[in-house]
């Protein structure tokens, strides 16, 4: 808490690492929540002038304007490999990759698989949302079967386009990486439990122990074509049985 005199009393306050920019996020994404969860964070860490953000391409390439850290922009699904480079050249700076599905699991998996083979000291934080946002609602690798979006008019059909990917599980498969866990965003219990994940990832590489992964579930209603209310109820009800949350590792 933090008294501000004439009777008023602040109990909450923006995060020093986000800016005061007003945010250009659809009304329910689940990003900006993401976002300050991120931010508060790294205050409390009190690593803001060492972060170094990367976030390539869709709705995630906009936390340039929110996080208040130093950043850098990679090529689509490159930000891991970004990642590597500079925290290779720089060991004590917090270097975070900040990706969504259709960037990290479809043109980046190649980036994201062997930048989590080799035990990078980053943290990685992947916002799974089921669809491809930016570009209009296109199927992501992540798209669950039966969805309808632009490319899958009828629904995903799992016997042409496969099944959905499962990020968490197929890292975990790698003998290097240090954390992993998937969490959601559709509530404020949920919130609280991203928090935690969030910021121990962030310890974790301060600690450096090595490569950390965290899977956020997250809404987007105006792809989906429901109110945000609607999308946090089906990320609850239709996501969450197909991509359990929990720690599937915590060395």
């Amino acid at each position: 808490m933090e008294s501000k005199g004439a009777g008023y009393e602040v109990i909450y306050k923006r995060p020093e690492a986000m800016t005061d920019a007003k945010t250009i996020y659809c009304p329910g994404c689940g990003h900006g929540i993401i976002h300050k969860l991120l931010a508060e964070s790294i205050d409390e860490l009190g690593v803001r002038e060492e972060t170094i953000l990367i976030a390539p391409v869709g709705c995630s390439v906009l936390a340039y304007n929110y996080i208040d850290v130093d950043g850098c922009e990679a090529a689509h699904g490159r930000a891991p490999a970004v990642a590597t480079g500079i925290k290779r050249v720089h060991p004590d700076k917090m270097v975070i990759s900040y990706q969504g599905d259709g960037d990290l699991l479809a043109i980046g998996t190649a980036e994201t698989i062997h930048a989590a083979n080799r035990g990078e000291n980053i943290t990685v934080i992947f916002v799974n949302n089921a669809i491809y946002g930016m570009t209009g609602g296109q199927m992501a690798p992540t798209t669950m079967v039966g969805q309808v979006t632009k490319t899958t008019p009828f629904g995903r059909d799992a016997n042409d386009v496969g099944f959905p990917i499962r990020a968490c599980e197929m890292i975990n498969t790698l003998e290097c990486p240090v954390f992993i866990e998937r969490v959601s965003v559709f509530d404020v219990k949920q919130i609280v439990k991203a928090k935690k994940a969030i910021k121990k990832a962030l310890t974790n590489q301060k600690e450096g122990k090595g490569y950390s992964f965290v899977e956020v579930l997250s809404m987007c209603p105006t792809n989906w074509g429901v109110k945000p209310q609607v999308a946090a109820d089906w990320v609850r009800d239709v996501m969450v049985p197909y991509y359990p949350l929990g720690n599937f590792r915590d060395r």
